[in-house]
């Protein structure tokens, strides 16, 4: 079948959509038409500096340093009720739903940067003096949203997965982008609003900071934090 016939066949068929409280399996949504609509909040978790991490140190530590930023971050968000959704090299995406599944998102974001800051950062500095001495320093980003998406099954027969269209997701992944150092953690004032007070305060002091953004040429209000939660 040529290319021109898979366009025109996508563009033919007819959506099949359900809807979901719960994320759904690879294959429990079908190749051909399927579709599922769910409420869920989406965390990105981005390792910064990947690209010097390459060029600096031996290829082996790199790769140390990536394999623990994504063992914690994926026990962190699977600990908390997300599930590990996929992975985009130095990148991992978690989907939480539920009624706590934004103080849980902002949770998970608060003990990952524990994992960074407290531990990953400071033993692969004691234990390398290659990173110790780097010109950059192991951190991160983690940015999420919440919203409605749709999703649906792409790619071809036998090498296909999930993919997530609506505002969420595109969102948390570039808030996991911004670097403001000591600010690690970005979520919209969507996710904000509905936290849990424990969520938003540490010693009646807020624990979060409200700034302007700007996406895709609209002004939205985030909020950052510099704060960390100890797993």
């Amino acid at each position: 079948m040529s290319i021109e016939s898979d366009v025109q066949n996508i563009i033919n068929t007819q959506w099949n959509k359900r809807t979901s409280k719960s994320v759904p399996k690879t294959e429990d949504v079908a190749l051909n038409g399927g579709a599922v609509e769910i409420d869920a909040t989406f965390l990105y978790a981005d390792l910064a500096n990947s690209s010097k991490m390459a060029k600096e140190l031996d290829r082996r530590i790199a790769a140390k340093i990536l394999k623990s930023f994504h063992l914690t971050s994926c026990k962190i968000i699977k600990n908390l009720g997300g599930v590990i959704q996929s992975f985009d090299g130095d990148r991992v995406m978690g989907v939480f739903t539920g009624d706590s599944k934004n103080s849980n998102a902002a949770k998970c974001a608060l003990q990952i940067n524990y994992a960074v800051s407290q531990v990953i950062k400071p033993k692969f500095e004691r234990n390398y003096d290659k990173v110790k001495n780097a010109s950059f320093s192991i951190s991160h980003g983690v940015g999420i949203d919440t919203g409605t998406v749709l999703t649906v099954r792409a790619g071809a027969r036998g090498n296909n997965d999930l993919i997530w269209i609506g505002r969420a997701p595109n969102l948390a992944a570039k808030l996991s982008d911004l670097r403001e150092d000591p600010y690690c953690t970005f979520i919209t004032s969507s996710v904000y609003n509905v936290l849990h007070q424990d969520m938003k305060y540490s010693n009646q002091k807020s624990m979060w900071e409200k700034r302007n953004w700007k996406f895709l040429g609209d002004d939205i209000n985030v909020y950052r934090s510099s704060y960390y939660w100890k797993t």
